[in-house]
């Protein structure tokens, strides 16, 4: 799409430049605030549901030979050379975020309630369930809800044996860069993004063994960081989209993600259905509904316990991106999981209040 023009301005060379950028990629800039064919209008009525109605519960987790519980992907199995998988908060040694007389949890994020060596011990714990090596290189990013994809290679996985080692420099900090997205060819690596409500996606390319893992909260969401990260695996690797599969694992879901207004201002700033990722969703409690002036607030709406309150869908607004970035939707897989109603299997930054582990998403190439 080019940028508007007129007699008395001529084009925008920047905005040229990044057009010319994303027609290489495959990819079209984003039409925001324009009306076209199919598009709903921003005062579009939001779909009705009842939070059960939205649930996508997970399926059940393998245990590992070491105890680690983690969720593969249907049928990835089947590609010889291929690690991947979906971490649970069950089977590792952290004592931080469980009760007392319960078995130890798989805790993989560097937070301030755990010992540092409980969740290295966590990351050994997972790089062996998923690789059958504990010293497979786990290769992790500081996240910030960007739109940053890293590139990993094998200097990513020498500062993680040093780190490992206990070398004392900033420079062999497993936390390579700032940035919500991994993609690499190269083999014997394995790529993690760290989640407690948000999304994780992997991606892979059958044709080309390339791969990617990405974090996806509603601000990465926003910055299109699944399709941005698409589109670089088409530049630098020259993956096509039709040799693409992906998958979305355990984050927290439509039934459970309540959000103010605000927050679908800002998705229908950015995308032309984005009235079509929320919902309305009414409270069941049957005393709530029978004398709602008890439950009165001056809260903004999506964030009162009274109905109705606004839903996002990360899930949908994820497999979106995916298929705007090419993928075919049979290639795309949503593993399952609410991150927020299955406490006992997921870590939840939202249900705990803010008192929760870390979880990862995990991709890797098997070494030759």
């Amino acid at each position: 799409m080019r940028p508007p023009t007129s007699s008395k301005s001529s084009p925008d060379p920047g905005a040229q430049a990044i057009d010319a950028l994303f027609r290489e990629a495959g990819l079209v800039r984003s039409g925001r605030g324009k009306s076209g064919a199919g598009a709903r209008p921003s005062n579009a009525r939001l779909y009705r549901a009842a939070s059960e109605e939205l649930s996508h519960r997970a399926p059940p987790p393998r245990t590992a030979v070491n105890g680690v519980k983690w969720l593969p992907v249907p049928g990835w199995e089947r590609v010889p050379w291929l690690w991947h998988g979906f971490s649970t908060r069950q089977g590792g040694v952290s004592r931080a975020y469980c009760i007392d007389d319960a078995p130890g949890e798989l805790n993989l994020g560097f937070t301030a309630d755990d010992s540092r060596k409980a969740v290295a011990r966590n990351r050994s714990l997972l790089a062996e369930a998923v690789t059958g090596d504990p010293a497979t290189p786990l290769i992790v990013i500081r996240q910030t809800h960007s739109s940053v994809v890293h590139r990993a290679t094998a200097v990513d996985a020498k500062r993680e044996r040093l780190w490992k080692a206990g070398v004392p420099s900033d420079k062999s900090s497993s936390l390579v860069c700032k940035a919500d997205g991994l993609v690499t060819s190269e083999p014997g690596l394995l790529l993690a993004v760290q989640t407690a409500d948000c999304i994780p996606v992997l991606v892979a390319d059958r044709k080309r063994r390339v791969v990617a893992a990405f974090h996806a909260g509603w601000r990465g969401t926003i910055k299109r960081i699944v399709e941005s990260g698409v589109g670089r695996m088409r530049l630098e690797f020259g993956s096509r989209p039709e040799d693409l599969m992906a998958a979305i694992g355990p984050g927290i879901g439509a039934c459970c993600y309540a959000v103010g207004e605000e927050v679908l201002s800002e998705f229908e700033s950015q995308f032309q259905y984005a009235r079509e990722l929320f919902r309305e969703v009414y409270s069941t409690d049957p005393v709530r509904n029978k004398y709602p002036m008890l439950f009165l607030t001056q809260r903004a709406p999506g964030h009162s316990p009274i109905g109705p309150s606004l839903h996002l869908d990360l899930v949908e607004a994820n497999r979106r991106q995916l298929l705007a970035a090419g993928l075919k939707p049979r290639s795309i897989q949503a593993v399952g999981g609410c991150t927020c109603c299955q406490p006992e299997l997921f870590f939840s930054h939202r249900a705990s209040r803010g008192h929760a582990g870390r979880m990862m998403a995990v991709i890797g190439i098997k070494p030759h």
